[in-house]
């Protein structure tokens, strides 16, 4: 990693931690866990995988990073743990594609708040790649979008917000390591998804399909995702994640046979030939 640019580094940051998402969509189908309780889980088990290999990394100095994040590290704290808990709010309150669609804002959202906060206007390139990935969103998810309840589809663009609103925090923080902060934000989601779960018991092939989902698709990726903004802008940190419209899928295709329509494979092939292309570009200039 030392002999990589900052773009080739976020760039590869980002890249790894959408391929360990995209397989997540399969182990939410696979599991019979209730909404809250995978809340929960996804919040506990990650807090105390990632809290504990810190430890082991920095031991009492974990302490001393998340005191010193200041401001940023409450802010991280804050929408971190919004954003967790809105989106499966927001799922539980309107379409999926509505949330999904409203997810696709958040690079869109970044390049807007980048440029006001940090002096970082997005670059030809990526406002291009932004506008042609948030219309193939559209077009995959056209026939499914319908007039959802209002309640989910704004708790779908608070999400989309909060996404942008964390990204480009921890771009303005470059020399501070938020991750300690995410670790915190992951313990308050856990807290709140307490008042709610009526089970905890994991039985059959819960047992090791909620610890390798938690592990696999939400622990490591939220480590690499709290690391990759110090390295590129927030808006191509969020271009990427969009990269899971069109992987999940086809994960989902080829262990339960669930077929993915025409719609997602067409305009999962744009998606991932612009980022592409984007990519290339930064890479080839940097």
């Amino acid at each position: 990693m030392k002999n990589l640019t900052d773009q080739q580094k976020g760039s590869l940051l980002a890249f790894v931690a959408v391929m360990f998402i995209t397989p997540d969509s399969l182990f939410i189908r696979l599991s019979s866990v209730d909404t809250w309780g995978l809340v929960f889980y996804r919040g506990i088990i990650p807090f105390f995988v990632v809290f504990f290999g810190m430890i082991l990394i920095y031991r009492l100095d974990f302490f001393k990073i998340l005191m010193t994040s200041g401001i940023h590290g409450i802010i991280y704290i804050i929408t971190f743990s919004i954003t967790n808990i809105t989106f499966v709010v927001s799922i539980e309150n309107t379409n999926v594609a509505n949330t999904l669609v409203m997810i696709a804002t958040a690079p869109m959202l970044s390049a807007i708040l980048g440029a006001i906060f940090l002096k970082e206007p997005p670059d030809k390139k990526t406002l291009i790649s932004i506008i042609i990935t948030f219309l193939s969103v559209i077009y995959i998810f056209f026939d499914s979008l319908k007039l959802g309840n209002f309640y989910g589809d704004i708790l779908g663009f608070i999400t989309a917000i909060g996404l942008a609103v964390g990204a480009v925090t921890i771009r303005s923080a470059k020399s501070k390591n938020l991750v300690p902060a995410a670790v915190v934000g992951k313990l308050l989601v856990a807290t709140f998804a307490l008042l709610f779960v009526e089970n905890f018991a994991l039985i059959n092939q819960d047992l090791i399909i909620v610890p390798l989902m938690c592990i696999l698709c939400v622990a490591i990726p939220f480590v690499l995702v709290t690391i990759a903004p110090r390295f590129i802008p927030a808006a191509e940190v969020n271009l990427f994640f969009l990269l899971e419209t069109i992987i999940g899928p086809i994960w989902v295709w080829l262990v339960i046979r669930e077929q993915p329509s025409v719609e997602t494979l067409f305009g999962g092939v744009v998606i991932i030939i612009t980022i592409a292309i984007h990519s290339f570009l930064k890479l080839r200039n940097a």
